[in-house]
């Protein structure tokens, strides 16, 4: 090769990497606001102190494309742009992938899920509180017991809660209090078999448990599952277990959205809130008497940070699952920004410096968010196809919906709040995914949140947190 045309060559491809230096120092809002936020993570600084509180906070079957579904549904309900809106956890510094199997399955169920997060062993499907040497249907012996990290923060001296939008024995806020091989004996009506009679349910485990380590504040729903058959309750026992609740110094209990209002956590003592026969309507509804999740996490963060010593508080919003199940996708996603109001009010009451807040969830869900819609069309809308046949932006791997669809799906079916979302396999209920889930964290130990971790990696991280750090000195 001649000596020009060497010179050529090399001034051929030095173009390429000028026309880059050129483009790179071009500049944007969009580009200046991710140049920040590298700016504002070299500053961030790891909190390795002790945490005085620990809020917990899961999104039940939140898994990432719920997340990313619930972020651009949530921006776009609000008048914005929804690829680009930040649900309030989101913003949190630390984030993680946590594994959710369970020691039976590879896809686990909300009580293993949130077992294996508040004691720090996965445990068989169906599983509270106990070892994975249990069986299911049969009574757990209490040598596979595990303490809770919320009645090991009790015995610490500190106040513990949980709220969640579903029955408070339900499985994940009865992850808090429950020890049960079968997540399903919620009451005394569940206990069906002869060697189930044996068993103490769920509801009588919140109400009975030991001072040292019974719930200071419980809210959601199932206020039938603690009321006899004689007072429109499902109990066969004859047991009025919210009187029973009543016998406690100064305690409280509540049934509507008035009386929490009402309520003056200044002085109240231990509070039960059951505010349905079940779980909690959606807010799509607009219930008249039923208080939203961010209104009892409000006031269940006033009761227990009364305690000096701290507290733990378990928040669920349980609905984003339940409707999962029935392949609605509109009301799922209006959870995942009700949690996400929750965990905005939790920030606004807690000091940073010494409040752990995480937010995961116990499993994930089979929901897709596919297909080439424009930015701004409604994420529960549909996109076209090549040929221009429309189709749901929003499907289920499994579920009620099915894919028997006659013609093509129209925005207006779509964005129905009680449409049926369609499935690729018809089964009367959706199933769970089982792929890992997100994690954010802020607070003491927090910095421990990143890459991916085991569910049960969570618990040691909480216990980390309240424990195993030596308090600063004041």
């Amino acid at each position: 090769m001649s000596l020009r045309a060497l010179c050529l060559l090399t001034a051929s491809l030095l173009l390429p990497v000028s026309a880059i230096a050129q483009t790179a120092e071009k500049t944007s809002s969009y580009y200046e606001a991710q140049k920040a936020a590298v700016e504002a993570a070299l500053k961030r600084t790891p909190n390795t102190g002790r945490a005085k509180n620990v809020i917990l906070f899961i999104g039940d079957g939140m898994g990432i494309n719920s997340v990313t579904a619930g972020r651009i549904f949530a921006g776009q309900m609000k008048g914005k742009d929804g690829a680009s809106y930040v649900l309030s956890f989101e913003a949190l510094p630390y984030t993680a992938f946590s594994k959710t199997y369970s020691a039976n399955n590879l896809v686990t169920d909300s009580a293993n899920g949130i077992s294996a997060i508040t004691t720090g062993f996965k445990t068989i499907n169906g599983g509270i509180g106990v070892d994975d040497s249990v069986k299911s249907g049969v009574c757990a012996d209490k040598s596979a017991y595990v303490a809770t990290i919320a009645e090991q923060a009790k015995l610490s001296g500190r106040s513990i809660g949980a709220v969640t939008t579903s029955g408070i024995t339900d499985a994940t806020p009865a992850g808090t209090y429950g020890h049960t091989s079968t997540r399903g004996w919620r009451s005394d009506a569940d206990l069906k078999s002869e060697e189930a009679k044996k068993c103490v349910d769920l509801a009588r485990q919140l109400v009975e448990a030991p001072d040292a380590v019974r719930l200071d504040v419980a809210m959601g729903g199932d206020l039938e599952k603690f009321l006899p058959v004689a007072r429109g309750g499902e109990r066969d026992d004859g047991r009025d277990l919210t009187a029973q609740w009543l016998k406690q110094t100064n305690a409280k209990f509540l049934t509507g959205k008035a009386a929490l209002d009402a309520l003056d956590t200044r002085n109240a003592g231990p509070v039960l809130g059951l505010f349905a026969k079940g779980d909690l309507p959606s807010p799509v509804d607009h219930p008249q008497d039923v208080p939203t999740l961010a209104h009892m996490t409000d006031k269940a963060i006033d009761l227990l940070a009364r305690d000096p010593d701290g507290y733990f508080l378990l928040v669920e919003s349980a609905s984003i699952d339940k409707w999962h199940h029935k392949n609605n996708a509109h009301r799922a996603l209006t959870d995942v920004d009700e949690l996400a109001q929750a965990v905005s009010v939790a920030l606004a009451k807690t000091n940073p410096e010494e409040t752990l807040i995480i937010i995961t969830a116990d499993h994930s869900h089979g929901l897709v968010l596919s297909g080439y819609a424009s930015r701004d069309t409604p994420v529960d809308g549909v996109a076209k196809d090549k040929e221009g046949g429309a189709y749901s932006i929003l499907s289920y791997a499994t579920g009620p919906g099915g894919h028997d669809h006659e013609g093509e799906y129209t925005a207006t079916e779509t964005q129905n709040p009680d449409f049926t979302n369609p499935s690729l396999t018809k089964i009367p209920s959706a199933a769970h995914g089982g792929e890992d889930v997100p994690v954010y964290a802020s607070g003491p130990q927090a910095y421990l949140i990143r890459s991916t971790v085991e569910s049960a990696y969570l618990y040691q991280v909480m216990r980390r947190a309240l424990f195993d750090v030596a308090a600063k000195a004041k």
